[in-house]
C-alpha cells in the first residue's frame, strides 16, 4: 500500500503523464535543434551566394560537417560515461556549440566554426538522450513513448529554425541567422543548468535497477550484432535523407514556383519547416496506431518499422522525381504544393524509422554505457551525411529527375536489407511485454 501511494505521489508531480525531467530534456534539445538547423538551413544557401563556393565545393562540405557532427559522439559518448558524467557533458558540449554558431558570423571563420560546433555536439548529442532512461524504473511502460515524445521536441526546434533564422538570414544578412542559432543555443543550456534539480543523477536510477536482468533470455552477442548491421543499413537511408537540406533545398530554389497570389514568394528556407512541422503533427496519430496495435498483439516489430519507413521514403523520392520530369518536360516551374506534398510523404517515412532506431539502441544499452550506445546510432549518421555529399556530387552532371530516382533507388534498397534483418534476427530485438 505504501509503494502504490508513493507511485501515485510520483505520478501527480509529473507533467503531461511523464517524469518532469523529461520536458527539461525536451526543451534543451528543443532549443539546440533550432540553433543547429538554423545554421544547417542557411549553410548551403551562404556558400553558394556569399562564398560563391561552386555545387560540388558546397556539397562537399555540407556533406563533411553534416557527417563529422555525427562521428564525433562516438568519442563524447566514451568521455560521457567514463569520465565527465551526463550533465557536465551536455553544458561544456553546448558551450562550445554555442561559440562555433557565434563564430560563424564571420566568413574567414567559416572552417574553425564549423569545427567547433562538430566538437561541441561530440559531447552534446549522445549525453542529452541518454538521460532519458534514468527518469524512468525499468518497468515503467511510459518508458515506450518517452523517445517518441522526446524526438517531437527536437522537431519543435528544427520546425522554428528555417523560419527564424532563415529569415532573418536572408532578409537581413547571412551573418545575424547564424547570431540568432547561438542564441537558441544558448536558451537551451539555460533551461537544461535551470531544470538540474528536475533531473536525476547520472548513477541514481542504474544503481538502484543494478539487481534487474536486461533481456536476459536473448544472446548479448547476437543483439549488438544486429545492432551493428541496422546501423550500417541506416547509413543508406541517411544518404537519401539529407539531401533534403542539399539537393532538395537547391532545387526549390532553382525549379520551384513559390509565388502565392496576392502575398508574395514563399522564402525558399521556409520550405525545411514542413519536415518538423508533420513530424509533431503527425507523431500522435502514429503512437496512438501502434499503442492500438500493441495492445491487440500486432505491432510491427522495430525493425520492420523501419523497413517500412525506408520503402515510403523512396517513394517520396520517385515522387519527386516524376514532379522534377514533368516540369522539365513543360518548361515549367513546379508548382510549391507538389513540394509541400514531398515533405508530408518524406516525413511519414522518417517517422517510422529514426525515432523507432533512436529508442532501440537506447533500450538495449548496457548499463553505463548509455551514451557510448546512443553515439553508435548517430555513427550511423555520420557515415550516412557523408554518403549524402558524394551522393550530392551526382546533383550537377544527372538531371534533376534522374537524380531523385537514383536516390529512391538508394534508399529502397535500405528498406529491402532491413526487411531482411528483421526477418532473420527480429526475434532477438522483441520488445518484452510490459507488466
Amino acid at each position: 500500500m505504501v509503494a502504490v501511494t508513493a507511485e501515485r505521489a510520483e505520478r501527480a508531480s509529473d507533467w503531461f503523464g511523464h517524469p518532469r525531467g523529461l520536458t527539461i530534456l525536451f526543451l534543451t534539445e528543443m532549443w539546440q535543434e533550432f540553433s543547429f538547423f538554423g545554421m544547417r538551413t542557411l549553410l548551403v544557401f551562404y556558400m553558394t551566394k556569399e562564398l560563391l563556393f561552386t555545387q560540388t565545393h558546397s556539397s562537399m562540405v555540407y556533406g563533411l560537417y553534416t557527417s563529422f557532427v555525427y562521428f564525433t559522439p562516438l568519442i563524447g559518448g566514451a568521455i560521457s560515461d567514463r569520465w565527465l558524467g551526463r550533465k557536465r557533458a551536455v553544458i561544456l558540449g553546448g558551450s562550445i556549440m554555442a561559440l562555433g554558431h557565434f563564430l560563424m558570423a564571420f566568413p574567414p571563420m567559416l572552417y574553425p566554426a564549423l569545427t567547433t560546433i562538430a566538437v561541441g555536439n561530440g559531447l552534446f548529442l549522445p549525453s542529452l538522450p541518454s538521460q532519458i532512461n534514468l527518469l524512468y524504473d525499468e518497468k515503467d511502460p511510459r518508458r515506450a513513448s518517452a523517445y517518441n515524445i522526446y524526438y517531437v521536441g527536437v522537431n519543435f526546434g528544427a520546425f522554428f529554425a528555417p523560419i527564424g533564422c532563415g529569415t532573418i538570414g536572408e532578409l537581413y544578412g547571412w551573418h545575424w541567422g547564424f547570431t540568432l542559432a547561438g542564441i537558441g543555443m544558448v536558451a537551451g543550456l539555460v533551461i537544461y543548468v535551470l531544470g538540474q534539480k528536475l533531473l536525476p543523477s547520472d548513477s541514481a536510477r542504474e544503481a538502484a535497477s543494478e539487481t534487474v536482468p536486461r533481456d536476459e533470455a536473448h544472446s548479448p552477442m547476437r543483439i549488438y550484432l544486429t545492432l551493428a548491421a541496422v546501423a550500417t543499413i541506416v547509413v543508406m537511408f541517411r544518404a537519401a535523407y539529407e539531401q533534403a537540406g542539399n539537393t532538395v533545398a537547391l532545387w526549390s530554389d532553382a525549379g520551384v514556383n513559390r509565388a502565392v497570389h496576392g502575398i508574395g514568394t514563399i522564402p525558399m528556407t521556409w520550405f525545411q519547416s514542413l519536415n518538423p512541422l508533420f513530424i509533431f503533427l503527425l507523431t500522435p496519430f502514429m503512437v496512438m496506431i501502434w499503442t492500438r496495435l500493441g495492445k491487440r498483439g500486432r505491432e510491427p516489430g522495430d525493425v520492420t518499422k523501419m523497413a517500412t519507413g525506408a520503402f515510403i521514403t523512396a517513394g517520396s523520392y520517385v515522387l519527386l522525381a516524376a514532379i522534377a520530369w514533368w516540369s522539365a518536360q513543360t518548361h515549367a516551374a513546379a508548382h510549391w504544393l507538389w513540394l509541400t506534398f514531398f515533405f508530408l510523404v518524406y516525413t511519414i517515412g522518417e517517422l517510422f524509422i529514426l525515432p523507432v532506431g533512436l529508442g532501440l539502441f537506447g533500450r538495449l544499452a548496457p548499463r553505463g554505457h548509455a551514451a557510448t550506445t546512443i553515439a553508435a546510432w548517430f555513427l550511423a549518421a555520420f557515415a550516412g551525411n557523408f554518403a549524402a555529399g558524394v551522393l550530392g556530387t551526382l546533383w550537377g552532371p544527372l538531371a534533376p529527375a534522374p537524380f531523385f530516382l537514383v536516390t529512391a533507388g538508394v534508399v529502397g534498397a535500405a528498406g529491402l536489407l532491413l526487411l531482411f534483418v528483421s526477418l532473420a534476427f527480429g526475434a532477438s530485438l522483441a520488445r518484452k511485454p510490459a507488466p
